[in-house]
């Protein structure tokens, strides 16, 4: 039973009305609705399979007014801010199941205070697949060239991007090495999405060419206006100046490779046959006294254990793979460097 609310002066409540005083009353709608002065202490439940909005506008509640509002539609329902104003820590847009309460601290402001955690939403792009993390089953989207991200419902993803990384460089003679290549900035977040998001992902380095050039950088990648990946950086090859990249590549004859996300390039050595390795996400690159390049970032995203990242090693010139930055040349042997990798984002959602 529901309390007849609001109360009016000379009313009789029976004993079921009063034990049932904590029960709010339902508004329900189906359509976009401006909130009304008779909504206050009631549940205004939206149920709708497409988008809705709910408008408060000023001038109609008094400070301490409350109103529960609830979507239990398909479609998300929006907390519009129309002539007041609306406040909130959470969102504003509530996926299906989601709500919260709405109180006014002035005729003309209210703050939403949430109910509960938002849930995941619904998107299609890239490549999709179906895989279980951590006993979790997601719908995979891979991206591995630039795309749209089409959102169908609002809600959580998880996003995880592997940038690009950079070319290892390139040497023309044996007595010379060359770097490694950084690796691309690796990470992942949480992100609460209402509309499209177009995916950008970087290019590779190219490694340098045995007439001894450094490798290029990778370039950045982007997802929307929310994410950006920080690329690599190229290896150094001999006496090359400092390039700077998400990750610093390594470099020879003296010089640190810094970067802004991740880790630094190892130094190069004094002498001419010395190189560094290319730092990475995980790590620091090794200096020329080490083979060690920077350490990648294991991760079970896409469902199965992969090291993204990896810096790049100062010998072999070999391509690098998942994030890994491309491999400089050694003093063993003249050539040059190995290319980076492209980026890749990869976007999960529960099933």
């Amino acid at each position: 039973m529901t309390t007849p609310f609001p109360f009016v002066s000379g009313a009789v409540l029976t004993a079921a009305q009063l034990n049932a005083i904590t029960t709010l009353p339902i508004s329900a709608k189906t359509a976009n609705y401006t909130l009304a002065v008779g909504d206050v202490g009631y549940r205004v439940q939206m149920t709708s399979a497409s988008s809705t909005t709910i408008t408060v506008n000023t001038g109609i509640f008094a400070a301490g007014d409350t109103i529960w509002i609830q979507n239990m539609g398909a479609g998300t329902c929006t907390i519009t801010a129309g002539t007041a104003t609306v406040s909130t820590a959470s969102s504003l847009a509530l996926a299906q199941y989601g709500g919260g309460t709405l109180v006014f601290q002035s005729a003309s402001a209210a703050t939403f205070f949430s109910g509960g955690g938002n849930s995941y939403g619904i998107a299609t792009g890239g490549t999709s697949s179906s895989i279980t993390d951590g006993g979790i089953s997601y719908t995979l989207l891979s991206f591995t060239s630039s795309g749209t991200l089409t959102v169908s419902k609002s809600g959580l993803f998880d996003v995880f991007i592997q940038s690009a990384s950079g070319g290892g460089g390139g040497t023309s003679t044996t007595l010379h090495s060359s770097g490694g290549g950084g690796g691309g900035s690796v990470f992942n977040a949480t992100v609460y999405l209402t509309a499209n998001q177009t995916i950008t992902l970087g290019a590779k380095g190219i490694g340098g060419t045995a007439a001894g050039t450094s490798g290029s950088s990778g370039s950045k990648t982007t997802f929307g206006t929310l994410l950006v990946g920080a690329a690599g950086a190229g290896g150094a090859s001999r006496s090359a100046s400092v390039i700077n990249g998400g990750c610093g590549g390594g470099c020879s004859n003296g010089s640190n490779l810094t970067g802004g996300v991740g880790f630094v390039g190892g130094s190069g050595g004094n002498s001419t046959q010395d190189a560094a390795n290319g730092g990475a996400g995980g790590g620091a690159g090794g200096d020329a006294t080490t083979t060690t390049p920077g350490v990648g970032i294991t991760s079970t995203f896409t469902g199965s254990s992969v090291t993204y990242g990896t810096g790049g090693a100062t010998s072999g010139g070999a391509n690098g793979t998942n994030g890994a930055g491309g491999a400089g040349r050694s003093s063993a042997a003249s050539g040059a460097g190995g290319d980076g990798t492209d980026a890749k984002v990869f976007v999960r959602f529960k099933a």
